[in-house]
């Protein structure tokens, strides 16, 4: 059983950043980052496979925000750049066991954080 604990959700203004830590309490294949707006389903945002692997955006974050993780601590961060109103949401980090080839849809996780909101002002 592998626990996620996420940090660093808050209150910014439109055009600021604001840098989401996800610490592991144990090994992991991949680790994603997901978002769930008031009303909508739970989205993907990043995802990374650890040991160096490939990493993977959704659209609509891709050159404002960047998924890295530091193997020492094994901490996953997701950097938001750039933040506007529609990045408002509840981000949950989650991790894969297995080895998939893109990690990006959310039945490919199989372990889960409790969230931290962040709200984006305008």
């Amino acid at each position: 059983q592998v626990q996620l604990v996420e940090s660093g959700g808050g209150l910014v203004q439109a055009g600021d950043s604001l840098r989401l830590s996800c610490a592991a309490s144990g090994r992991t294949y991949a680790m994603g980052w997901f978002r769930q707006a008031p009303g909508k389903e739970r989205e993907f945002v990043a995802s990374l496979i650890r040991g160096g692997g490939s990493t993977y955006y959704a659209n609509s974050v891709k050159g404002r925000f960047t998924i890295s993780s530091d193997n020492a601590k094994n901490t996953v961060y997701l950097q938001m750049n750039s933040l506007n109103p529609e990045d408002t949401a509840v981000y949950y980090c989650a991790a894969a066991r297995t080895g998939w080839t893109r990690p990006i849809y959310r039945y490919q996780y199989d372990y889960w954080g409790q969230g931290t909101q962040v709200t984006v002002s305008s």
